[in-house]
């Protein structure tokens, strides 16, 4: 750590914008259970890497659309380091002053007030690993840190054919707002995890896919889709083992002293590099110069599942996880998500909805504030009494499970830039926009010393796709009623561009942002298109192994890095 520590530390000072911002609640913290991956990845309240295959034709979801709407920035690199050294500084956005009401109480089109916790219960930036008990399982061998592992032609007699790719795990770093019962550390705080999705199938069996056993597939959490879970801590040692059969409530707890925890607006420094010991990220608050991390490590109790489909009980094995990739580009895929880059940024938004009534704790929503609501997809709900006794802000009622129509909060006018009436640096009715860098790497053959690199391109993806399959979209062939923007989404959140001296920083929400210098376009359907992209994904059996195309995002890829630093 100390290496790195020494390399970031030129890079604290070099800027962070002086916005103008409200200020944070000032709410008493308590120490609460993070609720979020108690929940299987099969669950519509888990924070999980989306599959591909999450539809009523995977029989592990009986008939319903679990997945999350996550529009993301990708960096590319034919450099090697882009893949597996990524340094990004990030400021953490406020809340308004007052905690938000149900819509409608003063007569708006919107809410009084909208939290970071009603535009999404987390944002991420995401990293391939190798994990050699996951999806596809065509091999047992992964070398780390490899472009080797670039297995994407959709020929079954090419030596690269994507049937053949390594085992492949997807991490997810993720930020948690405060201020919301099961998805938050405490009210006044962002935390962070570092999360790790695997997938226990095996893609070319005798007939077809094959799955892990019964056991792993009924456990609580684990699923097809196990995750390996610690939050970042003030010691860099998790609080509880990662292992996803690890069920300990020390775990998912906000232990005082060792969840590392940040104020809102405070800069960020998030270095994410491999280890001989596991992947490690790094967090070091510029704001307040404490420092915290978490390895993949089997110290750390990192874990893979073990993949045996006739076994009558799930076991895990103790696993280092690294990255898989040296470099970053539309070729270093993770072959099971929906998601086709290796290196970025993701909101991971479309999830809050207001209710008033439930049908018991998590239960459905029964009656909301909202005309027309509740519908089916209002799941996971809490009524305003029962949300502030069990550890909210406030007395909001609310539900997170997945959005299936878009018509959550974060569909809404609810962000910086989209709406004046509605702007945070007039009225403060929205939270301030996140703000943060491109990352930049090291190139291990670089004299030691050497400056960090900036990535060639940017591409702009959204998974809008696979979440419209619920509303009749074809991803197999990228086909109407297939849209961009969604259908039911009075807004879509984009990315932008602000200056920040010499240097140039991304933010998250409407074309409108004071300061915005590039917009790219000002709309979900310029920034990240409204043609399908094509992805290859495996399909056949072992005897006969083939490939089929499906349409999971739309996805514009810029041929240069138009926000460095």
């Amino acid at each position: 750590m100390h290496q790195v520590s020494r390399i970031t530390l030129c890079l604290v000072g070099l800027f962070f914008l002086n916005a103008a911002g409200s200020a944070q609640a000032q709410k008493e913290s308590g120490h609460k259970n993070h609720l979020s991956h108690l929940f299987g990845c099969e669950d519509s309240g888990s924070l999980c890497a989306e599959r591909e295959d999450n539809v009523s034709y995977d029989p592990e979801y009986k008939g319903k659309y679990i997945g999350h709407d996550e529009p993301a920035v990708a960096f590319y690199s034919s450099r090697a380091g882009s893949g597996n050294f990524n340094v990004y500084v990030l400021r953490l956005p406020k809340d308004p002053p007052k905690y938000p009401t149900d819509p409608f109480s003063n007569g708006a089109s919107l809410s009084a007030t909208v939290w970071n916790f009603q535009q999404r219960p987390a944002f991420w930036f995401g990293m391939a690993l190798c994990d050699t008990q996951s999806f596809p399982l065509a091999t047992n061998v992964c070398t780390p840190d490899s472009d080797s592992n670039i297995f994407d032609n959709s020929d079954p007699t090419a030596p690269d054919y994507i049937g053949k790719h390594p085992g492949t795990a997807f991490m997810e770093f993720q930020f948690y707002p405060p201020g919301w019962i099961g998805t938050s550390c405490d009210n006044i705080h962002w935390c962070m995890a570092m999360t790790i999705d695997s997938f226990s199938r095996m893609a070319l069996g005798p007939t077809g896919p094959v799955d892990n056993n019964a056991a792993c597939q009924n456990l609580p959490r684990v699923g097809l889709e196990p995750v390996n879970y610690a939050f970042v801590t003030t010691n860099g040692v998790s609080q509880a083992p990662a292992d996803p059969l690890n069920l300990s409530l020390a775990k998912f707890l906000t232990i005082p002293g060792e969840t590392f925890l940040v104020n809102p607006g405070d800069v960020l420094v998030v270095i994410l590099h491999d280890t001989p010991d596991g992947l490690q990220g790094i967090v070091i608050d510029a704001t307040t110069s404490q420092v915290g991390a978490m390895t993949a490590s089997i110290a750390n109790g990192f874990a893979q599942i073990n993949f045996n489909p006739t076994a009558s009980t799930c076991t895990s094995t103790p696993y280092a996880f690294h990255p898989m990739y040296a470099t970053s580009s539309e070729h270093t895929r993770v072959p099971w998500t929906a998601h086709s880059f290796n290196v970025g940024f993701s909101d991971e938004i479309g999830h809050f909805e207001y209710c008033d009534t439930t049908a018991g704790l998590f239960g459905s929503c029964t009656s909301s504030p909202v005309p027309g609501e509740p519908d089916a997809d209002d799941t996971l709900c809490v009524d305003g009494l029962t949300a502030l006794l069990s550890g909210a802000a406030g007395p909001l009622g609310g539900c997170q499970g997945t959005d299936t129509d878009f018509d959550t909060v974060s569909h809404h006018n609810a962000w910086a830039g989209t709406d004046f009436a509605h702007d945070p640096y007039l009225y403060s009715a929205v939270p301030e926009q996140v703000i943060f860098t491109s990352p930049k790497f090291q190139d291990p053959t670089a004299p030691s010393g050497s400056p960090l690199l900036n990535f060639d391109r940017v591409a702009f993806e959204a998974d809008m796709l696979t979440t419209e399959r619920a509303l009749g979209c074809d991803t197999a062939t990228g086909l109407a009623p297939c849209h961009n923007p969604p259908p039911g989404a009075i807004f879509y959140p984009i990315f932008s561009t602000v200056p920040s001296g010499t240097a140039c920083l991304w933010q998250e929400g409407g074309p409108s942002i004071p300061g915005t210098t590039n917009n790219f376009g000002g709309s979900s359907a310029t920034e990240f298109s409204t043609t399908p992209e094509p992805a290859v994904y495996i399909n056949g059996t072992s005897a006969a192994p083939g490939s089929v195309t499906k349409f999971e995002n739309y996805r514009r890829i810029l041929s240069t890095n138009p926000c460095t630093w």
